[in-house]
Order: C-alpha cells, then structure tokens, then sequence
C-alpha cells in the first residue's frame, strides 16, 4: 500500500467506515480462547478498536506511519510500525511468538500484502487449536441513484491503473488465495458478503477518493482522475453539500482456520490395519470352512462307530469259526 501523505491520512480516517461490531462478535464466538488478537494493516486502528473489546491484547500493526499517528488509542491495543524490511522471525516476535495468536485480522488489507510471507507468518503465530484468521474487503459504495452512476465510470476508468494486487479488492477476494480451513464463514474462492452501513458528508466523500489507491496510482503516472470537472459532477449529484448521507459499503468477508494435518505414516497404518483386518477375515473364513458341522460330527462318528462294530463281530466270528 502507497504511504499517505498527513492531509490524504486525514481525509482517510473521516471516510474509512466503521466495522459492525456484530462483526467481532461473531467471529470472536468461534475463537477457543480471548487472549490476544493481532490487526495486520491497522491503518487508524478501526478493527483495532473493535477487536480489543472482545480480547484481552490487541496488537496492531502498519507499514504507514502516518496512519498510526492517528490510530485511535487504548491501554490494551500495542501499536507498531513494521517496514516492509522487517523479517518473518522479526514479525512472528513481534507479534507474540510461535502459537500465540487466538484471531488474526486483516481489513482492507491483505491483498496489499506478500502474501507469501504473510500466511507464512500467519500460520506460525496462530494457535494450532481454535485460533481463526479472518479477511475483509469492501470494493464498492452505495450512495444514491444520482451518484452511483458517476462513482461506476470512476471505477472503470480506474482499470488502466490497477495493480494484480488492486483488483484483488476489486473482484471481493474471489481470486484471493486463502490456505486456510473454512468454519462456515467464507472460504478460497467464495466469499461472504455484507453491508457495511457509514454516514459521509460531500467532503468526506471527495477527501476518500482523494486517498484511494487506484486515484493515487494514477496520479503517479501523471493522470488525475479526481479532477475539478468530476468533483463538479459529484457536487451537482450531492445536492446540499452540507448534507450527511447514509452510504453502504460492499463488504466481502472470509474466516479460516489451521487445516488439520494428516501424516502420511497415519494413512500408511490404517491402510496396513486394514489388510490386517482383511487377512484376519479371510483366514478366519477359511478355517470356518474347514470346521465340519456338528451334523458332520454326528455322522463321522456314527460311521466310525458302524465300521468298528463291523471289525468286531467279523473278528468274532473267525474266532469261533477257529
């Protein structure tokens, strides 16, 4: 994610809705223990804020500076800057150390990440047992019928601009990769959706679009898509720029867990306990097989029993004969 300057940090933090705290709530619920939960890509600290009402520790980080200065603060949230120098061993420390992590969340973050290295760090910090990681994007905003049309030929003239990374966000993470085992909230490929319910003035509004990532990166290359002739466009569709309207963000969520791993020496011995069982069966069988009936025994010793009586009186017979 590009730094931002103060002014655009600012204008930022006006406009960045406020999670539902149904959110946290939720997902905390399915969480086994309420220790301690890390914000990766904290910004002003809104997930923070939400976070710490349901965990003992919260600690949040940024490769923003400026945003942390702004970060809303509270005696159980740790707040840190992590440059994109900082090693996978720096961060699992700084973080808490191997298994250590009940939940894990990114807002409007993770698709600005090495993914690579994050969910390498991820899997390390989090606990094996009912530890969760959740993610969330909004990629699109909901304001009136006079000003959604505008705002819809903003985002298409966005796309010569877009990073892979960016259109992550733009797709709701559809095409995110995301290595973790669902709970029944999301899962790789197939996200949640949900509203996200927010109060912006016509400032506000402009300020937003100001900081947002595809108007900054076009800027970089020397276009500037928020100009005079579209703010004017804005205004006229505002109406009275004093007015606050209720917007709704477009939020895609997905919530996983550690996959349960299983050992190939496992498979090995219940593949082997299971001929062992098929040997045992197929013996068995033919040594019931063997095993005459008690009607053979019967008439085995019945016959045993004709032919010696026979012998007998025949070997009398020559004796008396004699």
């Amino acid at each position: 994610m590009a730094a931002l300057s103060e002014k655009e940090a600012e204008a930022y933090l006006d406009a960045r809705p406020r999670y539902p705290i149904d959110w946290y709530k939720k997902i905390a619920a399915r969480t086994l223990d309420h220790k301690f939960a890390w914000d990766v890509g904290t910004g002003n600290g809104q997930a923070a804020i939400g976070l710490v009402e349901h965990y003992e520790n919260v600690v949040a980080t940024d490769i923003n500076e400026a945003q942390l200065k702004r970060a809303i603060k509270h005696s159980r949230i740790s707040y840190h800057h992590t440059p994109t120098t900082i090693s996978e061993d720096e961060m699992v420390a700084l973080v808490g150390g191997e298994n250590s992590v009940d939940l894990i969340v990114a807002a409007q973050a993770v698709h600005f990440f090495d993914l690579t290295t994050f969910y390498n760090v991820a899997k390390r910090v989090l606990r094996k047992e009912g530890g969760l990681i959740a993610v969330w994007v909004y990629n699109d905003i909901i304001i009136s019928p006079e000003i959604d049309p505008i705002m819809k030929r903003l985002v298409d003239s966005t796309l010569p601009f877009r990073t892979p990374i960016m259109n992550l966000a733009f797709d709701g993470y559809k095409t995110l990769p995301f290595p973790f085992e669902t709970i029944g909230m999301g899962s790789e490929g197939k996200p949640i959706t949900l509203d996200i319910p927010h109060k912006l003035s016509l400032k506000g509004f402009i300020g937003f679009l100001r900081s947002w990532q595809p108007a900054m990166k076009a800027k970089e290359k020397g276009v500037e898509l928020i100009n005079e002739d579209l703010i004017a466009k804005f205004e006229d569709a505002w109406g009275d720029e004093a007015q606050v309207k209720d917007v709704f963000y477009k939020a895609h969520m997905v919530v996983g867990k550690i996959p349960e791993v299983k050992f190939e020496s496992d498979q090995v011995l219940s593949e082997d306990s299971n001929k062992g069982l098929l040997l045992e069966t197929e013996v068995g069988r033919k040594h019931e097989r063997r095993q005459p009936s008690d009607e053979g025994d019967r008439q085995s010793k019945k016959q045993n029993t004709s032919e010696g009586d026979k012998q007998s009186k025949k070997q009398n017979s020559s004796e008396d004969e004699a």
